[in-house]
């Protein structure tokens, strides 16, 4: 069967050109506007040697040119691998490695890091949205003269994009989600949220990210409706696009719908919003009562979903069909399941815990070049989350903690190995052990623990910036605690309970 992604904004496109797709300040782009857009840079991909299957590296803040970048790479027939532009260089340098990209979109405020990293990557050709560094290129250089109009016949399983996550062990590994993969998860995902044409949906959640990717982007073109790009949230902000452009669906992570809790409401009409949509962690119940005490008529649905699923899994279809605190119930064409360690489906009850398994359209065909970790990952069809749960009855499903060491910070993934092994890199440092502490803000806060090497002496402050110039922004540990010695068990492994326990 041949298939592109690239054909929900062409028929969107088709259906509507004049509708605006992207608002962006006080700038708008139609659907025609866009389908040309990236028909140009489809061209200018082609123009630049690039062919079927190679891989593009496109880190953006949420701008329009990430739109057109995207659907121009989708259109051309290559792979698309987003990248959060607050990555260091040696974070760069390896995600371009591991994919193979062969060009890299990056803008101009992290011009400097993305070039550093291109470099050590091999000199991988760098485009700049905005004035470009020495050695890199214009992003204006991407655009063909014209748009040939062509959208490349792709198979269904050829990878559309990779998004690239933490597991269990090792470095971060690059998700690759197919075309159709991604066409069901935004349709069944717009149908089951009940996605109109006139609904404008606040595309704050990044794009790098498969939240903001595939629930936001994708759903808003695959029904038709427009989409208010803002590169970050910030409350202010967020609530003046809400008012100048009528804002009528948000989606966010839970510290975002804690800010906008507590933000100043006089003077601003908030009254578009007939939907909110919560993600990328729980969302406590108190916050979600007090949001829609808030804001009337705006009830926040949760659902779940991850990187390797397309941000598909299960979801709380309505205000009336909803149950608090639990991520919902299974989404269209999505099995389900509680399994024990030997595989067996649980019965329903909070008794019942175990991990939670997806099977369906949603999950991932693999990690790219890894053919170890997805058998890991995926066995006898299922994909194993590593999250811990239990369904109810009426099957809702209900997470309650989670078997990886996973920190989720203001909806980020951190993964403590990585932050870890850069702690090792320091000379003083002997043994060091990164976990997760509750925080009302971020929902989790980065710690670390570590023990020093015989005679050596170093202050706190020094490591937290040791790491801080290693690792972007959310990575980083806030905290860093200095232990004689860090607990072991039986085996000589950390025990991280104990270190959670002390704080």
């Amino acid at each position: 069967m041949s298939f592109n992604l690239a054909t929900i904004l062409r028929e969107s496109a088709l259906a509507a050109p004049d509708r605006p797709l992207l608002r962006f300040g006080h700038m708008q782009f139609t659907y025609h506007d866009v389908d040309i857009a990236s028909g140009r840079v489809a061209a200018g991909l082609r123009a630049a040697g690039l062919t079927r299957g190679d891989t593009v590296a496109v880190q953006l803040p949420n701008l329009p040119e990430f739109v057109f970048a995207y659907f121009g790479a989708l259109k051309a027939g290559i792979t698309l691998m987003p990248l959060n532009p607050l990555l260091r260089a040696p974070e760069v340098a390896y995600h371009l490695q591991d994919s193979g990209a062969r060009i890299l979109v990056t803008v101009e405020a992290f011009a400097g890091e993305a070039a550093r990293g291109a470099a050590e990557a091999g000199n991988v050709p760098v485009y700049v949205v905005g004035a470009p560094v020495d050695g890199a290129s214009s992003f204006d250089d991407l655009y063909a003269d014209e748009d040939s109009g062509d959208v490349e016949p792709m198979n269904s399983d050829d990878t559309a994009v990779i998004i690239y996550t933490s597991g269990t062990t090792g470095r971060p590994k690059g998700a690759e989600l197919t075309h159709f993969q991604m066409y069901m998860a935004c349709t069944v995902a717009g149908q089951t949220f009940g996605y109109r044409t006139d609904d404008v949906t606040m595309a704050v959640l990044p794009l790098f990210h498969v939240f903001g990717l595939s629930s936001v982007l994708n759903c808003v073109v695959r029904f038709g409706a427009s989409a208010v790009l803002v590169p970050r949230f910030e409350v202010g902000t967020v609530l003046d696009a809400i008012e100048l452009h009528r804002v009528t669906v948000f989606a966010g992570v839970p510290t975002m719908f804690v800010a906008l809790l507590h933000a100043d409401l006089i003077g601003r009409d908030v009254s578009s919003l007939r939907v909110c949509v919560s993600g990328g962690a729980s969302i406590p119940g108190e916050v979600l009562k007090g949001f829609e005490a808030v804001y009337a008529g705006a009830p926040i649905l949760e659902g779940y979903g991850l990187s390797e699923t397309c941000a598909l899994a299960t979801f709380n279809q309505s205000a009336d069909d909803r149950r608090v605190m639990f991520i919902g119930k299974r989404m269209w064409g999505v099995e389900v399941r509680v399994v024990d360690g030997e595989d067996r489906e649980l019965p329903p009850g909070p008794d019942s815990v175990g991990e939670i398994v997806l099977r369906g359209h949603n999950v991932m065909k693999g990690y790219r070049g890894s053919p170890e970790a997805t058998a890991e990952a995926i066995r006898d069809g299922w994909f194993h989350t590593g999250d811990l749960g239990y369904r109810d009855a009426d099957g809702f499903f209900y997470i309650v903690d989670r078997t990886k060491d996973l920190v989720i910070r203001g909806g980020f993934n951190v993964y403590p190995r990585e932050i870890e092994e850069v702690l090792h890199q320091h000379p003083a440092v002997l043994e060091a052990a990164v976990v997760g502490r509750p925080d009302e803000r971020l929902g989790e806060e980065v710690v670390a623990f570590v023990a020093l090497k015989k005679g050596a002496s170093v202050a706190p402050a020094e490591l937290v910036d040791f790491c801080k110039v290693r690792l972007a922004a959310y990575k980083y540990p806030r905290e860093v605690v200095v232990l004689g010695e860090l607990p072991k068990g039986g085996s000589g492994k950390v025990l991280k309970a104990e270190l959670r326990a002390t704080l």
